[in-house]
């Protein structure tokens, strides 16, 4: 590929001419095959945790996927610099809300994130419409430049079939920026693109956590076999922080359902399942979620926070959002 590093300078070669060196993008795959089986436990061991993430995101249900990519995505935004918090996340997302002080082009990006990770086909279906055809440099004049290099990168990934989906994610993400797949907000990019190549075809996850209570695995820096542990070890700490967190979501809901028995209508029950598929909630995001008038709905949310299900969290008398109390 021609984005793979060359060959380390050597002195003349003088001997007469004999079988060729193999290509350098088999040196680069030959790496990770070696990092791979190097690391046959622990790959193991987190694959596992992507296949019990994936069972109990099929039984849960769709607003948990949702809630999972809402939090990545915030996390995600930290680790590239957006810092774009919760509660400007979900006024963008639901709304499409944003303050004076917001980056609008940052909120966008974070916007693409949560929408590749609830769903739509795979960055290995078609590269270009998976990042919604954008390209650093003007779409016009770069627009067959940017279908070659996404063509190199997708090669290299069609390559290293034999590989498993956590080493290719992981290879991908690295090589990613020596594609030329992107200068700004590529990071951003990358991260979202490996964390859908993890799951393939899942059944109940869409992505694979990368960020999630830290985003150690993504530091760049090493041979393959080290980066390869990095991600392992920021997997595993980001799957585990989401399999708390369904069971932390999971267990207040069902507490919720039982204390909110006594109240009738529709309202109730819509306000509790928004409150389990966003982290934060606020009054007019709420209306417009489930529906119902800005007059009911805080009727429920007053009710549920005396109760101690939820609380309010920016401490302010406008513009309240509220997060369950798990």
């Amino acid at each position: 590929m021609w984005f793979l590093p060359g060959p380390m300078e050597e002195e003349p070669d003088y001997l007469p001419p004999g079988p060729r060196t193999e290509p350098r993008e088999t040196a680069v795959l030959d790496d990770w095959r070696r990092a791979e089986a190097g690391n046959a436990a622990r790959l193991a061991r987190v694959a596992g945790r992507v296949g019990a993430l994936d069972d109990r995101l099929k039984r849960g249900p769709e607003g948990w996927r949702h809630r999972l990519a809402l939090i990545e995505a915030a996390d995600l935004s930290w680790f590239v610099g957006d810092r774009i918090g919760p509660d400007r996340l979900a006024l963008w997302i639901s709304m499409r809300l944003s303050g004076m002080q917001d980056d609008t082009a940052a909120l966008a990006r974070v916007g693409w994130a949560v929408r590749r990770l609830t769903g739509g086909p795979g960055p290995e279906v078609d590269l270009s419409a998976f990042l919604d055809r954008r390209d650093p440099e003007n779409m016009a004049d770069e627009a067959e430049p940017f279908a070659d290099r996404a063509g190199g990168w997708l090669e290299l990934i069609a390559q290293s079939a034999d590989l498993h989906s956590i080493t290719r994610a992981c290879m991908g993400f690295h090589l990613w920026s020596l594609a030329g797949l992107g200068q700004l907000g590529d990071r951003m990019e990358a991260a979202v693109t490996a964390a859908r190549i993890v799951v393939g075809e899942g059944k109940g996850a869409v992505f694979a956590p990368l960020a999630m209570g830290g985003a150690g695995g993504l530091r760049a820096g090493g041979m393959p076999a080290e980066r390869l542990v990095r991600w392992l070890d920021g997997m595993e700490n980001a799957l585990l922080t989401a399999m708390r967190h369904l069971d932390d979501i999971d267990a207040w809901s069902a507490r919720a359902e039982a204390i909110m028995t006594p109240l009738s209508g529709k309202v109730p029950p819509a306000v509790r399942r928004a409150l389990t598929e966003w982290p934060l909630v606020s009054a007019p995001m709420a209306e417009v979620l489930t529906g119902a008038s800005r007059a009911a709905v805080q009727r429920n949310l007053a009710w549920m926070e005396e109760r101690g299900l939820i609380r309010e969290v920016t401490g302010q008398g406008r513009f309240r959002m509220w997060r369950v109390v798990a």
